[in-house]
């Protein structure tokens, strides 16, 4: 992952793929040295956090820094790369993250980022489909939390992170093969039983929920972190957890009368203990916009 510099020139757009990676390993290869661009928005609340730096602290940081799944791995590989051998810490969420690093040495580290905004800004389709992705990325990340909280969880924070990260890998091949992800959206408009992640299988020769795993190891992500988002092992509660919230956000995004939501629904109830009639009017709860 390319470190991010000082420089205020909005850097120069990067080249979309063309041919997908011939396997998982390549992916790795490529995305490990691929520059990660922000959102907007989170690169502008740093920038007003950087103007008044003598007032930040990591909690003020970590509000903004932990919204963005970009930003999020970003710092969260940086501190990674920064611990000494040796050290057998981690810090598992990026407000501890932020703490270990320090508010100064966080905004030297961290320039001016590039923003996904820019880096798609001829693919407007493109830029609308990573856009629901984030949305329906926060939905589930409130949904895990809030299961979490119910559940008495002590690992909630990093369950909200994990839910953060679960579309993380789909979140870049938007910003670097646009075309692919958008020939994956025609195809299931054209045929609707057709799921997502087979499509995926078939236009880049990997299962992204492997690429996502393989890279978090690359990038050190903390081993809790890592566990937690490997919906392979659905059968430990925090795992699962993630697994039911990112489920319910995706099936919810074309309405609450999707076909799967009862069955997502009996799934919750089980993990929470709690009858599916309760459960449901719990959920819509959780899914009001804050007032």
């Amino acid at each position: 992952m390319t470190d991010p510099t000082a420089d205020e020139t909005p850097p120069a757009r990067i080249a979309y793929l063309n041919e997908p990676q011939r396997d998982l390993a390549a992916w790795v290869r490529y995305f490990s040295h691929a520059e990660i661009p922000i959102m907007a928005t989170t690169a502008a609340a740093i920038e007003e956090l950087r103007a008044r730096e003598d007032e930040v602290d990591a909690k003020m940081l970590g509000s903004v820094v932990e919204s963005d799944p970009f930003m999020t791995i970003k710092v969260m590989a940086d501190v990674a790369a920064r611990r000494r051998p040796g050290d057998i810490t981690e810090t598992e969420t990026v407000t501890t993250s932020l703490v270990m690093t320090g508010v100064a040495p966080f905004f030297r580290n961290f320039g001016a980022q590039p923003t996904v905004e820019d880096q798609l800004a001829d693919q407007p389709k493109a830029l609308d489909g990573l856009m629901a992705l984030l949305q329906r990325t926060q939905r589930a990340a409130h949904f895990a939390m809030a299961f979490a909280v119910h559940r008495g969880d002590t690992d909630a924070s990093v369950i909200y992170q994990a839910a953060i990260l679960h579309d993380f890998a789909e979140m870049l091949m938007w910003c670097h093969a646009p075309t692919f992800q958008l020939e994956i959206i025609s195809m299931q408009q054209a045929n609707p039983t057709l799921r997502t992640a087979a499509l995926q299988r078939f236009v880049y020769n990997i299962d992204l929920d492997d690429l996502r795993q393989a890279l978090m190891k690359v990038w050190h992500m903390p081993s809790l972190l890592v566990r937690i988002c490997d919906g392979k092992h659905p059968d430990h509660p925090s795992v699962r957890n993630v697994v039911l919230a990112s489920r319910l956000a995706r099936h919810i995004m074309q309405g609450w009368d999707n076909a799967a939501v009862p069955d997502d629904v009996n799934d919750i109830a089980k993990l929470l203990n709690a009858p599916p009639r309760v459960v449901l009017s719990f959920l819509h709860k959780v899914d009001q916009p804050p007032q």
